[in-house]
């Protein structure tokens, strides 16, 4: 067959086959449309598909609750994006609404300019966009109000946070289907909430985190030098507890024995922690540790501050000294495959990055059982503490690095009837023994909970949105739900999730790199090896003052020169074996989703249509 010839066959082939997805596709959507009340979420997530959390919630409403969706119809007649997005939030509301018994009654509002509508949208709060060049101002917002004269809003609906739609609406209707929040006590030795910076001379953002946390619970902080927790704190929530005295370790011990939850942070080396500049002694790592060593003897359990995690198969890429992202063995994402999928707390999350994190042990002989959340992956090993104030660049931090194949616990769930870890202590009230096993969550890392592990934040109309890439958040928000034993939102917010980790991908690279480093090594040792022979001929040469080369010599370096010459033309190679490889991939992905989903589709349609055509009573014409 001629070149030619062939090219058109090519040709023939490709119109053809493109012509039969077209086919495919257009018969599965007009089947799919000739079946009022089908709809199929081919999502990774489901994410157009309520969850069960969501139907629950919107199901026990006990009283009444206002929905206001604020949009600015006619102002947006230009601007398809939103409107597109205005009627996915304005479906899953109608949605919420018809499972709501009643309960949840919506009403949908376009405020024209100067109107009574525009004036009750910003009484609610709301604040509208301004695109210029005289245009009406445009407003995208929710106002929800429940019997008792309580309000909540979501000034702006941001496409780009699609992803967080059903929990964003979810939250909204549980607090004010559930005004009274329960009581957080939070503990920290860190700067989490708004304040005023001694550093800076200017006032403290507060943490992501703890900005979420007050819209969830009664936040309630408490200060180091407390004696008692109070009755009224059902969940306590230590953050990196440092040089606590021990009128409040025996409080802590009290309140987690008597039944009182605690979810806690401890960090051998916690990066976000710079210490008290006043302070010349807290510096360094051991300024930088926190830990309840009293309590965890007691309970048989220990989080070592000597060592730090270091896990090659979750390092995330950071910069380094050079102009290269660098894959830093200590700050690691976690995906599915290190998180517990038999916890409700980990099992739908999809990423959590920590740093500098440590791991949780127990005797043998432990009271206390642990239960791991998350663990490194195989590929890990313990990094001494001291090492990372030697090591600015990351990729020093490799020297030496032998991953040991143990799988280390990076958080988990305690329990068990635990002593007191002040077995001495008498008096009236005194708890020597947990009478009922308890319930602590335990994470060895602190800084998984600072903002720049997990979230960006940006200013808009002067208020702070921020957009997650992983699910650091939902993971403690999920912990306090479940130690209050409220689990509604977890499902939905686990979903929420912008970024998943291309995990082939990242095998793919991960593999490469590894040939790429050993290539590295052989190549280093050559060049050591080959230094220290010339070093040996120029030492036995009779002529000392002479520059001129023996021919040996000249044989070594050029065999060096040659292997040099090879090492690179195969690392050269290994890259370009990455490329066809990631290539191969996206080929096979491409293939998928313009073939693949569309016949999916199309068997589909035709299989619910059979289905109601045998359905169909006899002498009904179809």
């Amino acid at each position: 067959m001629s070149p030619r010839i062939e090219q058109s066959s090519k040709r023939l082939i490709d119109r053809t086959g493109l012509t039969a997805l077209a086919v495919i596709f257009l018969v599965g959507v007009t089947l799919i449309s000739l079946l009022p009340g089908v709809r199929l979420d081919l999502t990774g997530n489901r994410l157009y598909t309520l969850s069960e959390g969501t139907k629950k919630i919107v199901g026990r409403i006990p009283e009444p609750v206002n929905v206001y969706l604020f949009f600015s119809d006619k102002a947006t007649a230009d601007i398809p994006q939103l409107r597109t997005y205005a009627g996915r939030v304005r479906e899953m509301l109608e949605d919420f609404a018809s499972r709501s018994d009643g309960k949840l009654k919506l009403t949908v509002i376009d405020p024209p300019p100067f109107s009574d509508e525009e004036d009750r949208a910003t009484g609610f709060g709301l604040r509208p966009i301004n695109l210029g060049n005289n245009a009406d101002p445009i407003y995208f917002g929710i106002a929800a109000t429940n019997s008792v004269g309580d309000h909540e809003i979501i000034p702006f609906l941001d496409p780009a946070k699609e992803p967080f739609l059903e929990y964003d609406l979810a939250k909204l209707v549980y607090t004010l289907a559930n005004p009274k929040k329960p009581v957080v006590g939070l503990l920290a030795s860190l700067p989490m909430t708004a304040g005023f910076d001694p550093m800076t001379q200017q006032i403290r953002q507060p943490w992501v985190i703890a900005d979420q946390l007050r819209q969830l619970f009664d936040l309630r902080i408490l200060q180091s030098g407390l004696d008692k927790i109070d009755d009224d704190v059902k969940v306590l929530m230590l953050v990196h507890p440092k040089n606590l005295p021990d009128q409040t370790l025996y409080a802590i011990d009290q309140f987690i024995l008597r039944g009182g939850r605690a979810l806690i942070f401890v960090d051998p080396f916690a990066e976000i922690d710079r210490g008290n500049p006043s302070d010349p002694t807290a510096g360094g790592p051991l300024g930088q540790a926190s830990g309840l060593d009293k309590l965890f003897r007691a309970w048989g359990i220990s989080v070592d501050t000597g060592t730090i995690v270091g896990d090659d198969r979750y390092a995330l890429a950071v910069g380094g000294m050079g102009p290269e992202p660098v894959r830093h063995l200590v700050i690691i994402g976690v995906g599915q495959d290190g998180m517990s999928q038999d916890d409700v707390i980990t099992s739908g999350l999809n990423l959590v990055n920590l740093a500098f994190t440590g791991h949780i042990t127990g005797r043998k002989d432990a009271v206390a059982k642990i239960t791991p959340l998350i663990r490194s992956s195989d590929q890990a090993a313990l990094i001494p503490t001291e090492k990372l104030a030697m090591a600015s660049d990351p990729a020093l931090l490799r020297t030496d690095f032998a991953p040991t194949g143990e799988r280390y616990t990076l958080a988990a769930r305690i329990g068990g009837k635990l002593p007191s870890a002040f077995p001495g202590t008498g008096g009236e009230g005194h708890i020597a023994v947990a009478t009922e096993p308890v319930n602590v969550l335990l994470v060895a890392d602190v800084d998984l909970l600072s903002d720049r592990l997990w979230v960006q934040t940006q200013d808009i109309l002067g208020q702070r949105l921020s957009t997650a890439f992983a699910n650091n958040a939902d993971l403690v928000v999920n912990a306090l739900d479940n130690l209050l034993g409220s689990g509604d939102l977890i499902g939905i917010r686990s979903r929420a999730t912008f970024q998943r980790p291309f995990t082939r991908v990242q095998d793919l690279r991960r593999e490469a790199e590894t040939r790429f480093r050993s290539a590295e090594q052989r190549l280093q040792k050559e060049l050591e090896a080959t230094e220290a022979r010339l070093g040996e001929l120029q030492a036995s040469r009779k002529d000392q003052g002479t520059a001129i080369l023996s021919p040996q010599q000249e044989g070594e370096i050029e065999r060096f020169k040659t292997r040099r010459l090879e090492l690179r033309k195969e690392l050269r190679q290994v890259q370009r074996d990455l490329d066809q490889d990631i290539e191969r991939l996206g080929t096979t992905l491409k293939a998928i989703n313009v073939a693949l989903v569309p016949l999916i589709i199309s068997l589909v349609s035709i299989l619910l249509v059979l289905f109601r055509r045998r359905a169909k009573p006899a002498g009904v014409a179809v």
